[in-house]
C-alpha cells in the first residue's frame, strides 16, 4: 500500500486530494493545525468526512511545531510528502504578515526537514499563481521570471521555492512545486470569492467586486486541480533525462515548477453572472477600485502538466459554479 503525508488535510485543498488518494488504495496521513482563519466548523467537517477512511490517520498540530511534524512523518513512513498547509489569502497578509513567516516560511522548513529525515521518494509543495505578480505577459509560464511579488503572501511562497530549490540540490531531495490559479469549487474556502459571492446573493447584502469588475482569472475547479497533483506524484523530478518540452526542471537539482490552471482567463463579471444564474438571483453589486496587492489577470499555460502527465483541467467554469452551488445549498440548507 502507497502512503502519503498531506499537510493542511482539514483544508480546502488537502481535503480534495487526501480523499481521492484514500478512494485510489492509498493510506494518508493528515496533518493540521486546524486554525481559526475561518470557520472551523467547516474544518473538523471535512475531518469527519477523511476520518470515515479507515487508512486515514491524523495529527492535529501546527507547521512551527517541528518536533511533532518529524515524529509524524517519521512514524508513517511515507513515500511521499504533500505539502499544502499554509497560511493563505492575499488580503489577509496585508494585515497580518507575521502569521505568513511564521507558517509559510518556519512550516515550510520544518516541512522539508522532515521529508529529509524520511527520505521520501518525491515531495510537493504549494506555490501560487501570485507569485507571477506584476508580471503582464501572459500566458503566465514557469520559466518567466517572477521576482515582482505584490503581497507578502507571494513573497513568502516565491521564498519557499528558492527554499525547495536549495534543499533538491544539496540533499538530492526529488522536489516538485505546483503554482495554483484562483482553485475554487465544493468545500470551499469562506474567505474566497466563489463563496462569499454565492453568501452575499442568497441573503441580500451587497458584494464587493473590485477594480469595477474589470478582472480576469484562470479559475481551476479544486477536483481538476487535485488530479493534476495526483499525477505530478509520479512525474518524480530527475536528471534531464526526465525533462520534457517547455519543462522547468532545474540543470542543478532534481526540482522543477509546475503551473497547475484551466489555461483560460475569465472575466470577473461573467463568472458573477453564471452565480446569479444558479442561484436564480440577482447581485446587488458594490463597485470598488482596485485592492493594493491585487492584479487585474491570471492566465497559466499548462503544457508542463500536460506534457508530463498527459492531462490538463477542463472543466468549464459554468459547470464548475453549479457545482459549488450545488454544495452549498446542501450544506447550508438553503
Amino acid at each position: 500500500m502507497r502512503t502519503a503525508f498531506i499537510t493542511g488535510t482539514a483544508g480546502f485543498i488537502g481535503f480534495h486530494l487526501a480523499e481521492l488518494l484514500l478512494q485510489e488504495g492509498w493510506a494518508v496521513h493528515g496533518f493540521d493545525g486546524v486554525t481559526d482563519y475561518y470557520d472551523v466548523t467547516l474544518k473538523e467537517r471535512r475531518l469527519e468526512v477523511l476520518g470515515q477512511h479507515a487508512q486515514f490517520t491524523f495529527t492535529r498540530a501546527m507547521l512551527e511545531d517541528s518536533d511533532t511534524l518529524r515524529r509524524a512523518a517519521c512514524a508513517a513512513q511515507p513515500e511521499v510528502i504533500v505539502h499544502l498547509a499554509a497560511q493563505a489569502g492575499v488580503r489577509y497578509s496585508l494585515q497580518n504578515p507575521r502569521a505568513y513567516i511564521d507558517a509559510n516560511i518556519v512550516g515550510t522548513f520544518n516541512v522539508m526537514e522532515a521529508a529529509r529525515a524520511v527520505q521520501v521518494r518525491h515531495l510537493l509543495m504549494a506555490s501560487t499563481s501570485s507569485v507571477y505578480g506584476a508580471n503582464t505577459d501572459m500566458p503566465f509560464g514557469e520559466t518567466q521570471k517572477a521576482d515582482t511579488p505584490l503581497t507578502i503572501y507571494a513573497a513568502t511562497k516565491k521564498a519557499n521555492e528558492a527554499m525547495g530549490h536549495s534543499y533538491a540540490h544539496i540533499y538530492g531531495l526529488p522536489t516538485t512545486m505546483f503554482r495554483f490559479f484562483t482553485v475554487y469549487g465544493a468545500w470551499g474556502r469562506p474567505d474566497m470569492a466563489l463563496f462569499k459571492f454565492t453568501k452575499g446573493i442568497l441573503e441580500g447584502t451587497p458584494i464587493d467586486i473590485y477594480n469595477n469588475g474589470e478582472m480576469w482569472r484562470d479559475f481551476t475547479y479544486v477536483t481538476d486541480l487535485v488530479r493534476g497533483i495526483r499525477l505530478l506524484i509520479d512525474a518524480v523530478p530527475g536528471g534531464q533525462d526526465t525533462a520534457v518540452e517547455g519543462d522547468s526542471l532545474s540543470p542543478a537539482a532534481p526540482f522543477r515548477i509546475v503551473n497547475i490552471g484551466n489555461s483560460d482567463k475569465i472575466r470577473l463579471l461573467d463568472f458573477i453572472e453564471a452565480i446569479e444564474e444558479e442561484l436564480g438571483q440577482k447581485a446587488i453589486r458594490n463597485y470598488m477600485p482596485m485592492q493594493i496587492g491585487d492584479v487585474p489577470a491570471t492566465w497559466a499555460d499548462a503544457s508542463v502538466l500536460k506534457n508530463l502527465t498527459g492531462y490538463r483541467p477542463q472543466t468549464p467554469f459554468r459547470t464548475g459554479v453549479a457545482r459549488f452551488v450545488r454544495w452549498y445549498r446542501e450544506y447550508y440548507s438553503t
